[in-house]
């Protein structure tokens, strides 16, 4: 190997490492390896500005543009609002199929979102049944078509990069509808593993709530019990901080001192009854918010809020709002609500003002679970033709074989045309992080090419599978891609591994699509970890699941999803 060669493998090898540790920073660890591409000259510039508007990658960015105009609609809620009634049977049909279905051709994490708060609340099936076989019959619907996740998307951008005429808009649902119908069959005999109780209260979570006692309090000298803080209806105080040491548990014969801060736990709708309490003061009663109409929120990937904490994300200034309880189930908080580092899939419950409806960032931040409804959701005729006009972009991409750059390109212009999506809404909602990561892939891919490692790869791939059968080379490919998608993200994941498969097939002289394709369902097969894909987050968080229920739960699924992947993708995809 030269000396570009040997860099370039150390730029790759360093960027899986990056990965490991900087897992919630794809777009830093992708963007560092393109600018060591770059100045090494590994990649020219031209090179780089071609990745940077490369067809694929331009079809993915509309795409998630206009996926925000759709979670706008009301379309989700009222299919939630039909999913359980009548037997328990027909409700896990209706809300299995439906989650396939939608995720097929919206984002999967809006349709999460959409769905956690009524499958909570439901009186028929108990939550913790039906969140996390939730979470995997959102990804395999994502499976179904080129659009149903944005891991797709990149392979399709990838191979569109290598001059490819890419794929199809179905042509993923043939493998994708097999695989969900067997892991299906799976997740209905794996549902007795699954324990949970019907919760017969909204909110009946255990939120994490912060309260004050003022200097003047008559509180102050008197012990936990004689303040009657231990007959709350369906509050718990966990935690007492003074001068900045915590005190917990908390004993009855504790006594109350000036400036304490309380930390209590339970439901969120009884916290108004902390006010009846003369001295002590709630978090977000300190913003002069506080009031009846609570509205509770999920954090989105990529909030602008995510990594700050609720003291210095401004929440007030920001979206008209102050916080009032926090839950992230998945973890047990401590200390000082406002010290508290947001993260996204977090649970909160805020008192807004009578601004917060109008602002145009809460859709960026946040997915409205109740409460107060946001004024920039998309009603009426423009409901209409936001919807019928998605579904209008995708007949004429499958029927007509118009590019689906194109038919996005013109739906996009007809949502802004039509004032469903204003100009700044789309310069805001940009998703760079996700653009920077794909451009940084294919620039990486480049570099890897250029240097003539893929043919390097190529020919080791040859000379050592030379007397096996490539199906050999599509199963470590598949498992390789699996491994990384559960131990980092699925876009990383997929970006990473592309140039190797694509390499891998070039030096067997086969098909490349039956490799990029092991890629691409790999990829999205994240069922062991739940932090491998967003929406098993967001379930992990709201179901307060174990590690181990996604390892006991997630392999069976895992296996039988890789089975029936490398068991049909050559018969559809032969080499």
């Amino acid at each position: 190997m030269d000396s570009h060669q040997l860099i370039i493998v150390a730029i790759f090898i360093a960027t899986i490492f990056s990965l490991f540790k900087y897992q919630k920073k794809p777009e830093r660890v992708f963007a560092f390896a393109c600018l060591a591409c770059l100045g090494t000259n590994l990649i020219t510039t031209e090179q780089l500005l071609s990745n940077a508007v490369n067809q694929g990658v331009l079809t993915l960015m509309l795409l998630v543009l206009c996926s925000f105009a759709l979670e706008r609609t009301s379309f989700l809620r009222k299919l939630a609002s039909m999913l359980f009634n009548g037997s328990i049977s027909k409700s896990y049909f209706k809300l299995f199929s439906a989650t396939a279905l939608s995720s097929a051709f919206l984002n999967n994490t809006a349709v999460i979102a959409t769905l956690i708060s009524p499958v909570k609340k439901n009186k028929l099936i108990p939550p913790n049944k039906l969140l996390l076989p939730l979470s995997y019959v959102a990804i395999l619907g994502g499976t179904l078509t080129l659009v149903g996740t944005s891991t797709n998307l990149i392979i399709n951008s990838m191979l569109l990069e290598k001059g490819d005429a890419g794929f199809h808009f179905f042509d993923f649902l043939p493998v994708g509808l097999i695989a969900l119908f067997a892991c299906l069959c799976v997740l209905v005999l794996r549902l007795p593993a699954l324990k949970g109780q019907v919760h017969h209260k909204a909110f009946s979570e255990s939120y994490f709530v912060e309260a004050f006692i003022e200097s003047n309090s008559p509180m102050v000298g008197k012990t936990i019990e004689q303040n009657g803080l231990r007959s709350l209806d369906s509050l718990f105080l966990v935690e007492i901080i003074r001068d900045g040491r915590l005190i917990s548990p908390v004993s009855p014969t504790d006594v109350i001192a000036p400036c304490d801060k309380l930390i209590f736990s339970g439901d969120i709708t009884k916290v108004l009854s902390l006010r009846q309490y003369k001295g002590l003061k709630l978090y977000a009663e300190q913003d002069g918010l506080l009031q009846q109409n609570l509205t509770e929120v999920v954090i989105k990937p990529g909030a602008a809020v995510v990594g700050k904490t609720l003291k210095s994300a401004g929440f007030r200034a920001r979206f008209d709002a102050a916080v009032v309880a926090i839950r992230r189930d998945g973890e047990k908080l401590s200390g000082k609500l406002g010290d508290i580092t947001i993260q996204s899939g977090d649970f909160l419950v805020l008192a807004v003002g009578h601004d917060f409806a109008k602002r145009t960032n809460l859709s960026k931040n946040f997915f409205i679970l109740s409460g107060v409804t946001a004024d920039d959701m998309i009603t009426g005729l423009k409901e209409q033709f936001t919807l019928w006009g998605f579904l209008g972009a995708i007949t004429s991409s499958v029927l007509f074989d118009v590019p689906l750059f194109k038919c996005f390109l013109f739906y996009l212009a007809s949502l802004i045309l039509c004032k469903c999506l204003s100009v700044n809404e789309v310069k805001r909602r940009f998703p760079i992080e996700l653009w920077v990561i794909v451009v940084s892939a294919l620039s990486l891919a480049s570099a890897l090419e250029a240097t003539g490692v893929t043919l390097l790869i190529s020919e080791i791939a040859k000379s050592s599978l030379a007397d096996q059968s490539p199906y050999i080379a599509l199963i470590a490919v598949f498992l390789i891609t699996l491994l990384l998608t559960e131990l980092i993200t699925n876009n990383a994941a997929a970006a990473l591994v592309f140039p190797i498969a694509y390499s891998t097939a070039i030096g067997l002289n086969v098909s490349v699509y039956p490799f990029v394709l092991a890629v691409a369902f790999a990829a999205s097969g994240s069922f062991i970890s739940p932090y491998g894909y967003q929406t098993n987050l967001m379930v992990y968080n709201a179901g307060s699941y174990k590690l181990f229920d996604f390892i006991k739960f997630g392999i069976p699924v895992s296996l039988t999803y890789g089975i029936t992947v490398l068991t049909v993708l050559p018969h559809f995809f032969p080499f």
